[in-house]
């Protein structure tokens, strides 16, 4: 049987970069571990090569859990890396590759862990249900989102899942913090489109569109969005005061994450709001005023508060600019305090005496959101033991993606105690 590293290489080396020629490849290479190991795989397409994988392992409960992951992964260019990005190298114990983190090494963790318990004979407490995804890395509707309406009854029994960007390590003195993920921010990416009178660029503009959108996007990227205190968050904030030995200074959250280094991370972009300029278009020639000008923004918010997030981007935007949503997605959370929650808790101490779980809220989204539509209450929870100096956060989408071997091994063992023991 293929260690989890062995698996989590092969993945790499599948250059399932989105956008590309997607994720069929690396979708077969899942399917026939999964039938090899004596289970039925689904698979199937939304459109050409946007392939997801997706099985059924019966358990002592029909109360099914869903674990996912998806297959594409983001760009990446070979002359910024050490080793080639799809290479799936394994140098000083690291696995190295474009999706070590995001999130093929997780996809390894999961198969490693399934075709364990079915090499031994064990036989999970609840029916699991295995979900390897296309488009996680777009908005979802080559993957998750053509899964839950298209296919919504291979999700039939599912109450609960675990995912990506949760139950990693981040060193704190004698302990080492293990967030739990129980909540994410919306997404709200959106297109502005500004529209004027064209005219040569000598004379006197009458109502230049260029002019009038990167006004409206200074005010956006200038604005200081206030702090906003979800449950989730405050709960993270007074764990850490508990872990450390030091209270958090509400009134100075930003200091604070700054102050307290890695654990700071895990609050300091989910105090707030935020939007982003990402992608800026106008004009065909230096000496003609166009008659529109465009821009998108990435726009992100907290659980609960859409309704606060959108009417401030239009204060900020003003009347002369048009806003459409290229994507609009809730902001999903999870119940906290919880049984499950505490389940995964233990898996995590199980395993690492050491381990002090505590809930946390994605800054950015994840496929979570497209099962919370059919009432799937999506956790983070993708365990990895770090090296105290690896930078987690900066492995994703960033040059020089890797993963810990150990690492892997360690996720595969707690997974394993998560689904076979009581």
């Amino acid at each position: 049987m293929k260690s989890v590293a062995e698996i989590c290489s092969d993945l790499i080396r599948f250059d399932t970069t989105n956008p590309g020629s997607g994720e069929r490849p690396a979708a077969e290479y899942v399917a026939t571990l999964l039938a090899d190991a004596g289970l039925q795989p689904e698979v199937f397409e939304s459109a050409p090569h946007r392939t997801t994988v997706v099985a059924r392992f019966e358990g002592d409960s029909s109360d099914a859990l869903l674990i996912h992951g998806h297959l594409d992964v983001v760009p990446a260019d070979p002359a910024e890396w050490e080793l080639h990005p799809f290479s799936g190298e394994i140098v000083d114990d690291c696995v190295y590759g474009r999706g070590a983190v995001d999130m093929k090494g997780s996809c390894a963790m999961t198969l490693a862990t399934v075709l364990g318990m079915r090499a031994r004979g064990l036989r999970p407490r609840r029916d699991l249900v295995l979900a390897f995804l296309a488009d996680e890395e777009a908005t979802g509707d080559y993957g998750s989102r053509h899964a839950v309406t298209e296919h919504r009854d291979l999700f039939d029994g599912v109450t609960q899942a675990i995912s990506e960007s949760g139950g990693f390590s981040v060193t704190s003195g004698p302990s080492r913090v293990y967030p739990i993920a129980v909540g994410e921010r919306g997404t709200s990416w959106m297109k502005l489109t500004a529209h004027g009178v064209a005219g040569h660029g000598s004379r006197p503009a009458v109502d230049n569109p260029v002019a009038t959108l990167a006004h409206a996007l200074s005010r956006v990227a200038s604005h200081q969005w206030p702090v906003r205190l979800t449950p989730s968050v405050a709960a993270l904030l007074r764990s850490l005061s508990e872990i450390t030995g030091q209270p958090i200074d509400l009134e100075r959250l930003d200091d604070e994450a700054d102050r307290l280094g890695a654990l700071g991370t895990l609050f300091k972009g989910q105090i707030r709001n935020s939007a982003n300029p990402t992608m800026l278009s106008a004009g065909y020639k230096v000496n003609v005023v166009p008659s529109s000008a465009e821009a998108h923004v990435d726009g992100r918010y907290l659980p609960g508060l859409q309704e606060e997030f959108l009417s401030t981007v239009d204060e900020l935007l003003g009347p002369k600019i048009t806003r459409e949503f290229v994507n609009l997605e809730d902001a999903p959370s999870a119940p906290y305090p919880s049984s499950f929650f505490d389940e995964l808790g233990a898996a995590l101490v199980a395993e690492d005496p050491l381990a002090r779980p505590v809930p946390y809220v994605m800054s950015g989204g994840t496929d979570a959101k497209s099962f919370a539509r059919i009432g799937i209450e999506g956790y983070g929870f993708a365990p990895l033991m770090l090296r105290p100096d690896l930078d987690y956060f900066g492995m994703f989408h960033g040059k020089d993606e890797r993963v810990p071997v150990e690492g892997l091994e360690f996720g595969t063992r707690v997974l394993t105690r998560l689904l076979t023991h009581p």
